[in-house]
């Protein structure tokens, strides 16, 4: 049992095996011979690979912008058009509106004209008609009185003669 405590003891006081100075040169030679192994694998596969790829998306960011940028510039002349086309219509159904709102009024006012002309001709009708039942009827009153006259006196016994009544009712209308 005793050789299990010299073994402990002896690994207690050797060094960790990687530290030990006699296989530095070897370390270093595969150290050297790896990193630049590596450094010649990155440097003429992986990294022009890299660079390819970012240099692709690079230009296709770059491109993908000058479309959009391209694309907003349509669109902003496409809204100016569309705005413009818009005022055009607008302005268009004014003038329109406004023909229609002339013709309209143009169209009752030729109609206004053509009902008063019609009532002022009824108008002229009705008092050339008033002035010859007026005429007829200044001419019957005369008549009439003459005959009333004839008739009350005719009452009171006295008879005249349609001359003379005639007579006095003219004497009688001219006061």
């Amino acid at each position: 049992m005793m050789l299990l405590p010299l073994a402990a003891e002896a690994a207690a006081d050797a060094p960790f095996p990687p530290f030990e100075p006699w296989h530095f040169p070897s370390q270093i030679f595969w150290l050297v011979i790896l990193f630049g192994g590596l450094y010649i694998a990155l440097s003429r596969f992986v990294l022009p690979k890299l660079g390819g790829v970012i240099e692709k998306r690079g230009d296709t960011i770059a491109d993908a912008l000058d479309e959009a940028a391209r694309l907003d510039e349509q669109a902003k002349e496409a809204q100016k058009q569309q705005e413009l086309h818009l005022a055009e219509a607008r302005a268009k159904a004014r003038e329109t509106s406004d023909k229609a709102r002339a013709k309209v009024e143009a169209e009752i006012t030729a109609e206004t004209q053509k009902v008063d002309a019609e009532q002022a001709e009824r108008l002229a009708e009705a008092e050339t008609r008033i002035r010859k039942v007026r005429a007829d009827a200044l001419s019957n009153v005369d008549a009439i009185a003459t005959s009333a006259a004839q008739a009350m006196l005719g009452r009171f016994g006295v008879t005249v003669s349609e001359a003379d009544a005639s007579a006095a009712v003219a004497r009688a209308s001219k006061d």
